[in-house]
């Protein structure tokens, strides 16, 4: 499990795998299998590496790529928006920006490239990369960790019935946020089409 988390980090965090590979949901299920501490802290410490490994491919290729970076078929597969978004935050905020990026799902696949496309220097790079995939790694893990323990003292309290009710719970959950999610996009799709018909009218 220790490989596969570092692994599965490493695609998560280099540019063009980022949007197919859940790194936190298979970093806390490989917590979850840790049995002590001591595994715990092998396993922050192979994904810090793997994380800041990831981010530094991305880097090298931003460099390597410059700005045409966000004309490649890459960059319109996981969104030319996203990219702009991560070199308006780098542009703001500097190294501050690529630390936290480690944190958000999306712009943490970007960000990387954008920021060797922009031209911050590695001596900048490294140190937020290397302080935030730390971070990232040991968050994630001691949430794992600890969710193994609250699971195995669900199961003792409750039971079979209780892991059923449980899930059931989840599933009515997470229906739930994609019905509200769904009307939310339907909401903004609408305004837009509006904008849309008044600007035409007006242009009119």
């Amino acid at each position: 499990m220790v490989l596969v988390a570092g692994l599965v980090t490493l695609g998560e965090t280099t540019i063009g795998v980022g949007l197919v590979l859940p790194g936190e949901t298979v970093l806390i299920a490989a917590a979850m299998a840790v049995p002590d501490v001591p595994a715990a802290v092998l396993v922050t410490g192979v994904v810090a590496v793997a994380a800041a490994c990831g981010d530094s491919i991305g880097y090298a290729i931003g460099r390597r790529f410059g700005p045409r970076l966000r004309e490649s078929r890459i960059i319109g597969r996981m969104g030319r928006d996203a990219w702009d978004d991560a070199a308006r935050t780098l542009r703001r905020w500097g190294p501050w920006a690529v630390l936290g990026a480690r944190f958000l799902p999306v712009v943490r696949t970007m960000t990387p490239a954008a920021a060797g496309a922009s031209g911050l220097p590695l001596r900048r790079f490294l140190p937020a990369v290397a302080l935030g995939a730390t971070v990232w790694s040991a968050v994630h893990v001691t949430a794992g960790f600890l969710l193994r323990e609250a699971a195995e003292q669900f199961e003792k309290a409750f039971g079979i019935a209780g892991w059923a009710v449980l899930g059931v719970v989840v599933v009515a959950g997470a229906v739930g946020w994609r019905v509200r999610r769904r009307r939310a996009q339907a909401r903004r799709g609408a305004g837009v089409d509006a904008a849309q018909a008044g600007a035409g009218r007006d242009a009119a």
